[in-house]
């Protein structure tokens, strides 16, 4: 993929002003990555993050990570009267609603958006959910390409997330550290809802009792907390190695009152929002890259149901719930080890 070209056409305001329009819109600010600000967010540096490097399977060595993968697109800060998910399937979304004008205004654009709600443990279901795009095709082959067509047990095997602590109280950094490292298919319970342009991963962090215990603690302290976060797939083989990040984002002191309240859609809405994306995407052959089946990774993995959703046809892939284990726990310690 020639990120160059996608790095030139994003400079292009007058072409992507849809995307200015979603990343200055939503109930937090972005802000300059300068400190200065609070309650909103902001696109990290890359060489805050270390990566397995492309000799890491003899060497254990890792690297500052590059450029991106994807392109920051957005993030909402909201609380429901239920949990939160399947946003990009809601008509009413700001986001799927500018995905469907895009698509009818201007045919020729093949954005595909990735989205992770961070479903927090409290009783108002606050949601964090950070919006990457790609504008250009993924790569046949491709260790992204494969994720996309693989099944609930080959992405509960790769999504990887990074998370370091910019800014926080001793008695969150002492619970957390400087950086935690998981696969989160392993760690929490994750729902894969997958459409054709976009793919949204709903992560319940209250699945997990270490990861509640932590959040509920570090949730009382969210008003002066920092948090760099990074998603990315783990490499396993030479070839997947060094690791690249898709994106990353930074919430600086959120402020819990100032969450937006979710707009729950009905249920006829969700069937009408599936049929309306396919009708606009299918021509681009982007349904038949998420639904098509890879024979090494889109057999049924243990652990994990699939659930027949309305409307297009697709399915909505829930993963079974898992915990950190050991390699986990020794990659996370290695990263520390490296984190000033």
């Amino acid at each position: 993929m020639d990120y160059q070209n996608e790095e030139d056409e994003f400079e292009d305001a007058s072409e992507y002003d849809w995307m200015e329009k979603i990343q200055s819109t939503g109930a937090v600010p972005y802000l300059e990555l300068d400190g200065s600000g609070r309650n909103g967010w902001a696109t990290p540096t890359s060489d805050r993050f270390m990566v397995r490097g492309p000799n890491y399977l003899s060497d254990k060595a890792k690297i500052p990570a590059g450029e991106f993968l994807l392109k920051p697109l957005g993030f909402d800060w909201m609380k429901g009267p239920t949990k939160i998910s399947e946003v990009l399937n809601n008509p009413n979304h700001r986001i799927r609603k500018t995905m469907n004008e895009l698509a009818m205004n201007d045919p020729d654009a093949k954005p595909f958006v990735w989205a992770f709600n961070l479903q927090l443990p409290n009783k108002d279901n606050y949601s964090a959910i950070i919006y990457f795009v790609s504008l250009e095709p993924v790569e046949d082959g491709s260790l992204m390409d494969r994720f996309l067509k693989g099944n609930d047990s080959f992405k509960n095997s790769r999504l990887k997330l990074i998370a370091n602590m910019a800014k926080a109280p001793w008695i969150v950094r002492t619970a957390v550290g400087e950086q935690a490292i998981c696969i989160l298919g392993r760690a929490l319970k994750c729902k894969y809802v997958t459409g054709s342009d976009f793919i949204e991963v709903d992560v319940d962090i209250g699945s997990s009792i270490v990861a509640n215990a932590i959040v509920h603690l570090a949730f009382g302290y969210v008003t002066c907390l920092t948090v760099d976060l990074a998603f990315l797939l783990e490499g396993q083989s030479e070839e997947e190695l060094p690791e690249q990040i898709l994106g990353a984002i930074r919430f600086m002191e959120l402020d819990p009152a100032s969450a937006e309240v979710y707009q729950m859609p009905l249920d006829e809405d969700f069937g009408k929002a599936r049929n309306l994306g396919t009708r606009m995407w299918n021509p681009f052959g982007i349904s038949q890259l998420m639904h098509q089946n890879n024979s090494d990774e889109s057999g049924s993995g243990s652990g994990s149901s699939r659930v027949p959703s309305s409307g297009n046809g697709s399915d909505l892939q829930i993963v079974a719930n898992g915990s950190l284990d050991e390699a986990d726990r020794e990659e996370s310690d290695e990263s520390n080890k490296s984190v000033k």
